[in-house]
């Protein structure tokens, strides 16, 4: 499966932030998925801002082409828009990444 991991991004330590969703992504790998982790857009933002409008509007467009969302817990209005966004979509939410199984190989 290819996951969207949403977590948040610009609450508290971005770095932080970034590290856990790229960690995150590492653990899906391991189990045979392809992470998709949008806080690697962070470079980008630094390069060529975009609204946080502009950013959610790219994100969903990305995850409605993802077989399911991983919502890490924390704070965050953007993952909580994704998550609405993925039950719109009728996507599988994962709330613990120990509730994804391994990849079939």
């Amino acid at each position: 499966m290819v996951i969207y991991i949403s977590a948040p991004y610009s609450i508290g330590d971005v770095s932080m932030n970034i590290r856990r969703a790229c960690l995150a992504g590492d653990e899906l790998l391991r189990k045979g998925h392809i992470p998709f982790v949008p806080h690697l857009t962070h470079l980008w933002h630094l390069i060529s801002p975009k609204t946080y409008e502009e950013w959610l509007s790219i994100d969903f467009e990305l995850l409605s082409m993802c077989d399911a969302l991983l919502r890490l817990d924390g704070e965050s209005r953007g993952a909580d828009l994704e998550v609405a966004e993925a039950k719109r979509l009728c996507m599988i939410i994962y709330y613990d990444i120990r509730e994804i199984p391994d990849a079939m190989s």
